[in-house]
């Protein structure tokens, strides 16, 4: 890194007078085009930082610096914000994230439905049971202290969650497919209120899978009044984002104006050849709604391939009653018979067949948990089924069985047309829905997405740079200050005096994602420096190791003033 000395800086603040000099500062970013996070065109300046709070953004910073950074050339923008992280657990293992550090993310907000609490006691033994490379001990039994554990143990970014609205079916009505009681849901509405006084942003909720995909719209909505109520929002990975996505749209919409809370969909797509030509029917259904005056907003990874598990493949009434009972049935020849039948209908009525979408060539395998299936990793489901002398279907059955999980997932699904009009949509942010993790240790004993490691750096690269599907100003607002818009969270997101100093220094020439799914475990690069509250997390290009990231609350945090799920609705700020 191109630095001045303490005396270069010394003599500068000088030149502007004895004033100014008095001016001191920890962190001096000097000469960079700055991208302040609204939208606008960038301007060269500086931006100065003291502690953890950002203290000038202007076009020459007075004063001297402990550090002054030379950005001549580099963009300076704010810290980029993951709204769909499948960090819970990778986290644990390195806290420095380095897939998402090097890409300039600063923020990541996990909760897809399943959260890292409320936790029963019997609950945290299944799920230590149910780990697969990554195995940890559950010590906590809340969101909040599961967050609040991260923090104490030390992350480079920071971190924060939905709490699930399947975790919290499970507290209250375990993994089966039955209906709550009035009771029962007034319980699942009070976990809520508790999750989101620990600090959660919203309720998440993830309906294409067993147990979630048993829960009504009544009992969403209701969840979903307890989140807006507390100053969050409901999130979804929606019903369906395939044949019956734009019902699946309407649902979604229907809960926002019920609840009066903010919705957001996740990885919004439209999965399956069949169904391409519905994005702008999609598009169409949530412009008009918010017109209407409805928060619906989305995020989305920038890949044709999802990843998942083949669960995802497989008719929910098998799954009944959680993994182990899914898979006691799936050794039933009966049942068995049955299961395979139906994975054959691409366009079943009552779920979603992305395996059946994707076809067994498009059905790429990432993950196993048992060592003697390992070495399929990185094969399509139909170059196992022909070693093995299978259909898919049955092969696909008989790796659930030997790996004892849903088994890990890519299928090939979107179209990359429709991915480039929808990084143009200005209500659209970003989201790797993928672990934040490092090519080392037990993250080589899997093959991730390659979203993981290039799906930011991928907007700024692909859609910015080379294709000119957005520019640079907008692209750093949808991967900033949108998303903590759409969080509503306070002094964070944009370059701003008195926000917190999450900011970024890249070249915006340079800067190239380098993830395939043959090989994903390869950093992006081009982001020198970032930091987090204040501290370089990664400087030169290079993590520092640092404990810079800290649990960011939602807005109904007990401990901030006026928290609490009983302040007014109009204590809360949402983007429009």
């Amino acid at each position: 890194m191109r630095r001045l000395g303490f005396g270069v800086a010394l003599c500068a603040a000088l030149i502007v007078g004895p004033a100014a000099a008095r001016e001191r500062y920890d962190v001096l970013i000097r000469g960079g085009t700055i991208y302040d996070g609204s939208g606008r065109p960038g301007v060269r300046g500086d931006v100065a930082v003291k502690g953890d709070r950002i203290v000038y953004v202007g076009p020459h910073a007075p004063g001297m610096a402990a550090k002054v950074v030379d950005a001549r050339g580099l963009a300076v923008s704010p810290g980029f914000v993951n709204m769909l992280s499948q960090a819970q657990e990778s986290l644990l293992v390195d806290g420095k994230g380095e897939s998402d550090l090097r890409q300039g993310v600063t923020l990541e907000v996990m909760g897809e439905g399943w959260s890292m609490g409320p936790k029963t006691p019997a609950m945290a033994k299944r799920d230590e049971a149910r780990e697969g490379d990554i195995k940890f001990p559950i010590t906590w039994s809340t969101l909040g202290g599961y967050l609040s554990m991260l923090q104490t143990r030390g992350v480079s970014m920071n971190v924060t969650s939905f709490v699930g609205a399947t975790t919290v079916r499970d507290v209250v009505l375990g993994e089966a497919d039955v209906q709550p009681t009035p009771a029962q849901l007034a319980r699942m509405r009070g976990l809520v209120d508790q999750a989101m006084e620990e600090g959660a942003v919203g309720v998440g909720a993830s309906l294409i899978y067993a147990p979630s995909i048993y829960a009504k719209t009544p009992e969403l909505a209701a969840l979903a009044t307890e989140a807006g109520r507390c100053g969050g929002i409901y999130i979804a990975h929606i019903r369906s984002e395939g044949d019956h996505v734009l019902d699946a749209i309407d649902e979604t919409i229907e809960i926002a104006r019920e609840s009066g809370a903010p919705a957001e969909i996740y990885h919004f797509k439209v999965a399956g050849r069949d169904n391409w030509d519905k994005l702008g029917p999609a598009i169409a259904k949530i412009e008009a709604a918010r017109r209407e005056g409805l928060r619906i907003t989305a995020n989305m990874y920038t890949y044709t391939a999802g990843a998942t598990g083949l669960n995802a493949g497989m008719p929910p009434w098998v799954q009944d009653g959680g993994l182990e009972a899914w898979i006691r049935r799936l050794k039933d020849p009966a049942i068995r018979a049955r299961v395979a039948e139906e994975m054959k209908n691409a366009h079943p009525q009552g779920w979603e067949n992305l395996m059946g979408l994707a076809g067994a060539d498009g059905t790429l395998l990432l993950a196993f948990k048992n060592p003697k299936l390992k070495p399929l990793t990185g094969k399509t489901l139909a170059e196992v089924a022909k070693m093995r002398g299978e259909n898919p279907e049955q092969t696909a059955i008989d790796l659930v069985i030997e790996d004892g999980s849903r088994v890990g997932v890519a299928y090939f699904l979107m179209s990359q047309d429709n991915l480039r009009r929808k990084v143009a949509l200005p209500w659209m942010s970003f989201g790797s829905d993928e672990d934040a993790e490092a090519p080392k240790g037990v993250f080589l004993l899997s093959q991730p997405h390659p979203r993981a490691y290039g799906n930011f750096d991928r907007v700024l690269a692909k859609y910015v740079r080379d294709e000119h599907v957005i520019t640079l100003p907008d692209a750093i607002r949808k991967l900033s200050a949108l998303p903590a818009a759409n969080l509503s969270l306070r002094d964070r997101g944009r370059l701003k005096r008195g926000y917190f100093a999450d900011v970024v220094v890249f070249d915006p020439a340079t800067i190239q994602d380098h993830a395939t799914y043959e090989k994903p475990q390869q950093f992006s690069t081009g982001v020198r420096d970032v930091l987090v509250n204040g501290r370089f997390a990664l400087e030169d290009g290079e993590p520092t190791g640092a404990h810079s990231g800290r649990f960011v609350h939602g807005r109904a945090w007990t401990g901030a003033p006026g928290g609490g799920c009983r302040a007014s609705a109009k204590d809360w700020t949402w983007a429009s």
